[in-house]
């Protein structure tokens, strides 16, 4: 009889979050911390200015970095029902199912939205952006995905807050997948707003996300917000109050991302970091267009974090099992959510390398041989 005993090793995770953490990382959550004591908020105050230190900005360039309860889509919601006031109205870019979440947002927040829709596929089209601002002046807000995870698709947010800049709108920027390893200039792009999530590039665990944004656009939307515990300038008066988070924090995520900054530093910042996805996906493709696998999107627009392949067209490829006999090898991958093609996804993304990316081709190798599928 086999004995299914537990591993000393983790399953290493392909997907754009939660992903795989160094053990130090792990590791700094085996201890306890206060949530009011003093050492803990200048921990906190300390990781808001290392976030804008990350972005290239600082509190005397006008800028504040809030950390909020909550992943990602939490962050998101806090900036959409905080900022937009009852008589403005936000355009939201969608490519894919994070833009389609935005888009739900406004609605259950009872916000008066209007979607800009592009295949998902496809970057938005600037000339029709701007015509549309243009013919609309109730458009208050814009907000855009940097990169769509659904496909893995690299929208560009610096043109795209050209065009919003010269409509004179505020610019949202949700990065949550992008913040730590792809470069973003906030004064070229004119973003008010960005968002993103401890548990991405910067390679900490899931418990909160945090929003980068210019101040005095944030002081400008008192009273705006619809949710108590989702207040961003709510939030942030409780820093600058007694630096504490209003509501209790998510202590050892926080612990966690202090030694995931630590090791973000010292691998050497956002082009090392950025560097190391590149390369990991540069390997992945070569193992996987070498097995005879397609990506869905056109290398224009791919980006090094997440990439979609298309099912083979064997019928004897069935997702769940090649997802299972993946797993039980240790690999964990991601499936599709693209609606206009049956796809799986795979992370560049964590605490992996390009010797991981090989292993997994191997791996993928190995499933589609024992599945007896042919590419």
């Amino acid at each position: 009889m086999e004995l299914n005993l537990p591993s000393s090793k983790d399953k290493v995770l392909f997907t754009p979050g939660p992903l795989t953490t160094s053990l130090s990382v792990k590791q700094a959550m085996l201890r306890d911390a206060g949530s009011w004591h003093f050492e803990f908020n200048a921990l906190v105050l300390e990781i808001r200015e290392k976030l804008l230190r990350i972005a290239g900005l600082s509190r005397e360039k006008g800028y504040e970095a809030i950390l909020m309860q909550g992943t990602g889509t939490f962050g998101v919601e806090s900036v959409i029902g905080s900022i937009v006031p009852s008589d403005g109205k936000i355009l939201i870019l969608s490519n894919g199912a994070y833009g389609a979440r935005m888009l739900q947002m406004a609605g259950h927040l009872k916000i008066h939205s209007e979607a800009f829709h592009s295949a998902e596929d496809q970057t938005p089209d600037l000339d029709r952006l701007r015509q549309v601002l243009q013919a609309d002046s109730s458009i208050t807000h814009v907000a855009a995905v940097h990169c769509e995870t659904t496909t893995g698709i690299l929208n560009p947010v610096h043109e795209i807050g050209a065009v919003v800049r010269e409509a004179g709108r505020i610019y949202i920027v949700d990065a949550m997948s992008s913040f730590g390893a792809i470069p973003i200039d906030f004064e070229r792009a004119g973003i008010h707003y960005l968002i993103s999530s401890a548990n991405k590039c910067l390679e900490g665990v899931p418990g909160f996300s945090f929003v980068l944004c210019l101040r005095s656009a944030l002081m400008s939307s008192e009273g705006h917000a619809r949710s108590l515990s989702l207040d961003l300038l709510g939030q942030l008066r409780g820093f600058e109050k007694n630096k504490q988070f209003r509501y209790t924090p998510p202590t050892h995520s926080i612990l966690a991302f202090d030694q995931a900054l630590a090791e973000f530093f010292q691998e050497g910042g956002v082009e090392a970091r950025g560097a190391r996805y590149a390369a990991n996906h540069r390997v992945l493709l070569e193992g996987m267009f070498r097995l005879g696998f397609r990506s869905y999107l056109p290398p224009s627009v791919q980006s090094y974090i997440i990439t979609s392949f298309i099912f083979p067209t064997d019928e004897r490829f069935q997702f769940p099992e090649f997802y299972r006999r993946l797993s039980d090898r240790g690999y964990i991958i991601y499936p599709g959510k693209i609606s206009q093609a049956d796809t799986f996804r795979i992370g560049s993304i964590g605490r992996v390398f390009e010797s991981d990316m090989r292993d997994l081709t191997h791996a993928i190798a190995d499933v589609l041989h024992d599945m007896e599928i042919t590419l």
